[in-house]
């Protein structure tokens, strides 16, 4: 994967994108943010959190479809500085294999793949051609905490 002056490839395509990471957010329950078996990596559930931001509500009634797309991108940097922690770089990240999103939905709204498009679209400038990945969009009656969107994702990593 290699380094750019002394910094990983990964990194500084996050600063050339102007992303920082959040800090991770612990679990909320008695469970593991990520577990790696063999060469893939897990990660569990994430929500749109950042610090003390975190985007609440219904997604097609208090939450409009650009801020459903910005909470899947926060999501989506959740899950990244998880994966960091873990593996101490992303450059160890080979593909992202699997992205699974539930939205915390209306009824009537069925946009999940619009709305989860915030964090495969992040991934995928991230990661370039390895960020690709397959993916479920569904749309929920309820999230932990009213969140708007929770993601998980598998990588394959080395």
């Amino acid at each position: 994967m290699g380094s750019v002056g002394g910094m990983s490839r990964t990194g500084a395509r996050l600063t050339e994108l102007g992303i920082e990471l959040p800090e991770v957010f612990p679990p909320a329950g008695n469970y593991l943010g990520c577990v790696r078996s063999g060469s893939l990596l897990h990660v569990g559930g994430h929500g749109p959190v950042n610090g003390s931001e975190i985007v609440t509500g219904k997604v097609g009634d208090t939450v409009d479809l650009a801020g459903a797309r910005r909470a899947a991108r926060m999501t989506g940097l959740s899950l990244l500085a998880t994966m960091r922690l873990e593996l101490g770089d992303l450059d160890r990240v080979v593909q992202i294999v699997k992205v699974f999103g539930m939205v915390n939905v209306a009824p009537g709204f069925n946009q999940m793949p619009a709305v989860i498009d915030g964090c495969s679209d992040l991934l995928v400038d991230v990661f370039g051609d390895a960020g690709r990945h397959t993916r479920s969009a569904v749309g929920m009656a309820e999230l932990p905490f009213d969140i708007a969107v929770e993601i998980e994702l598998i990588a394959e990593v080395n």
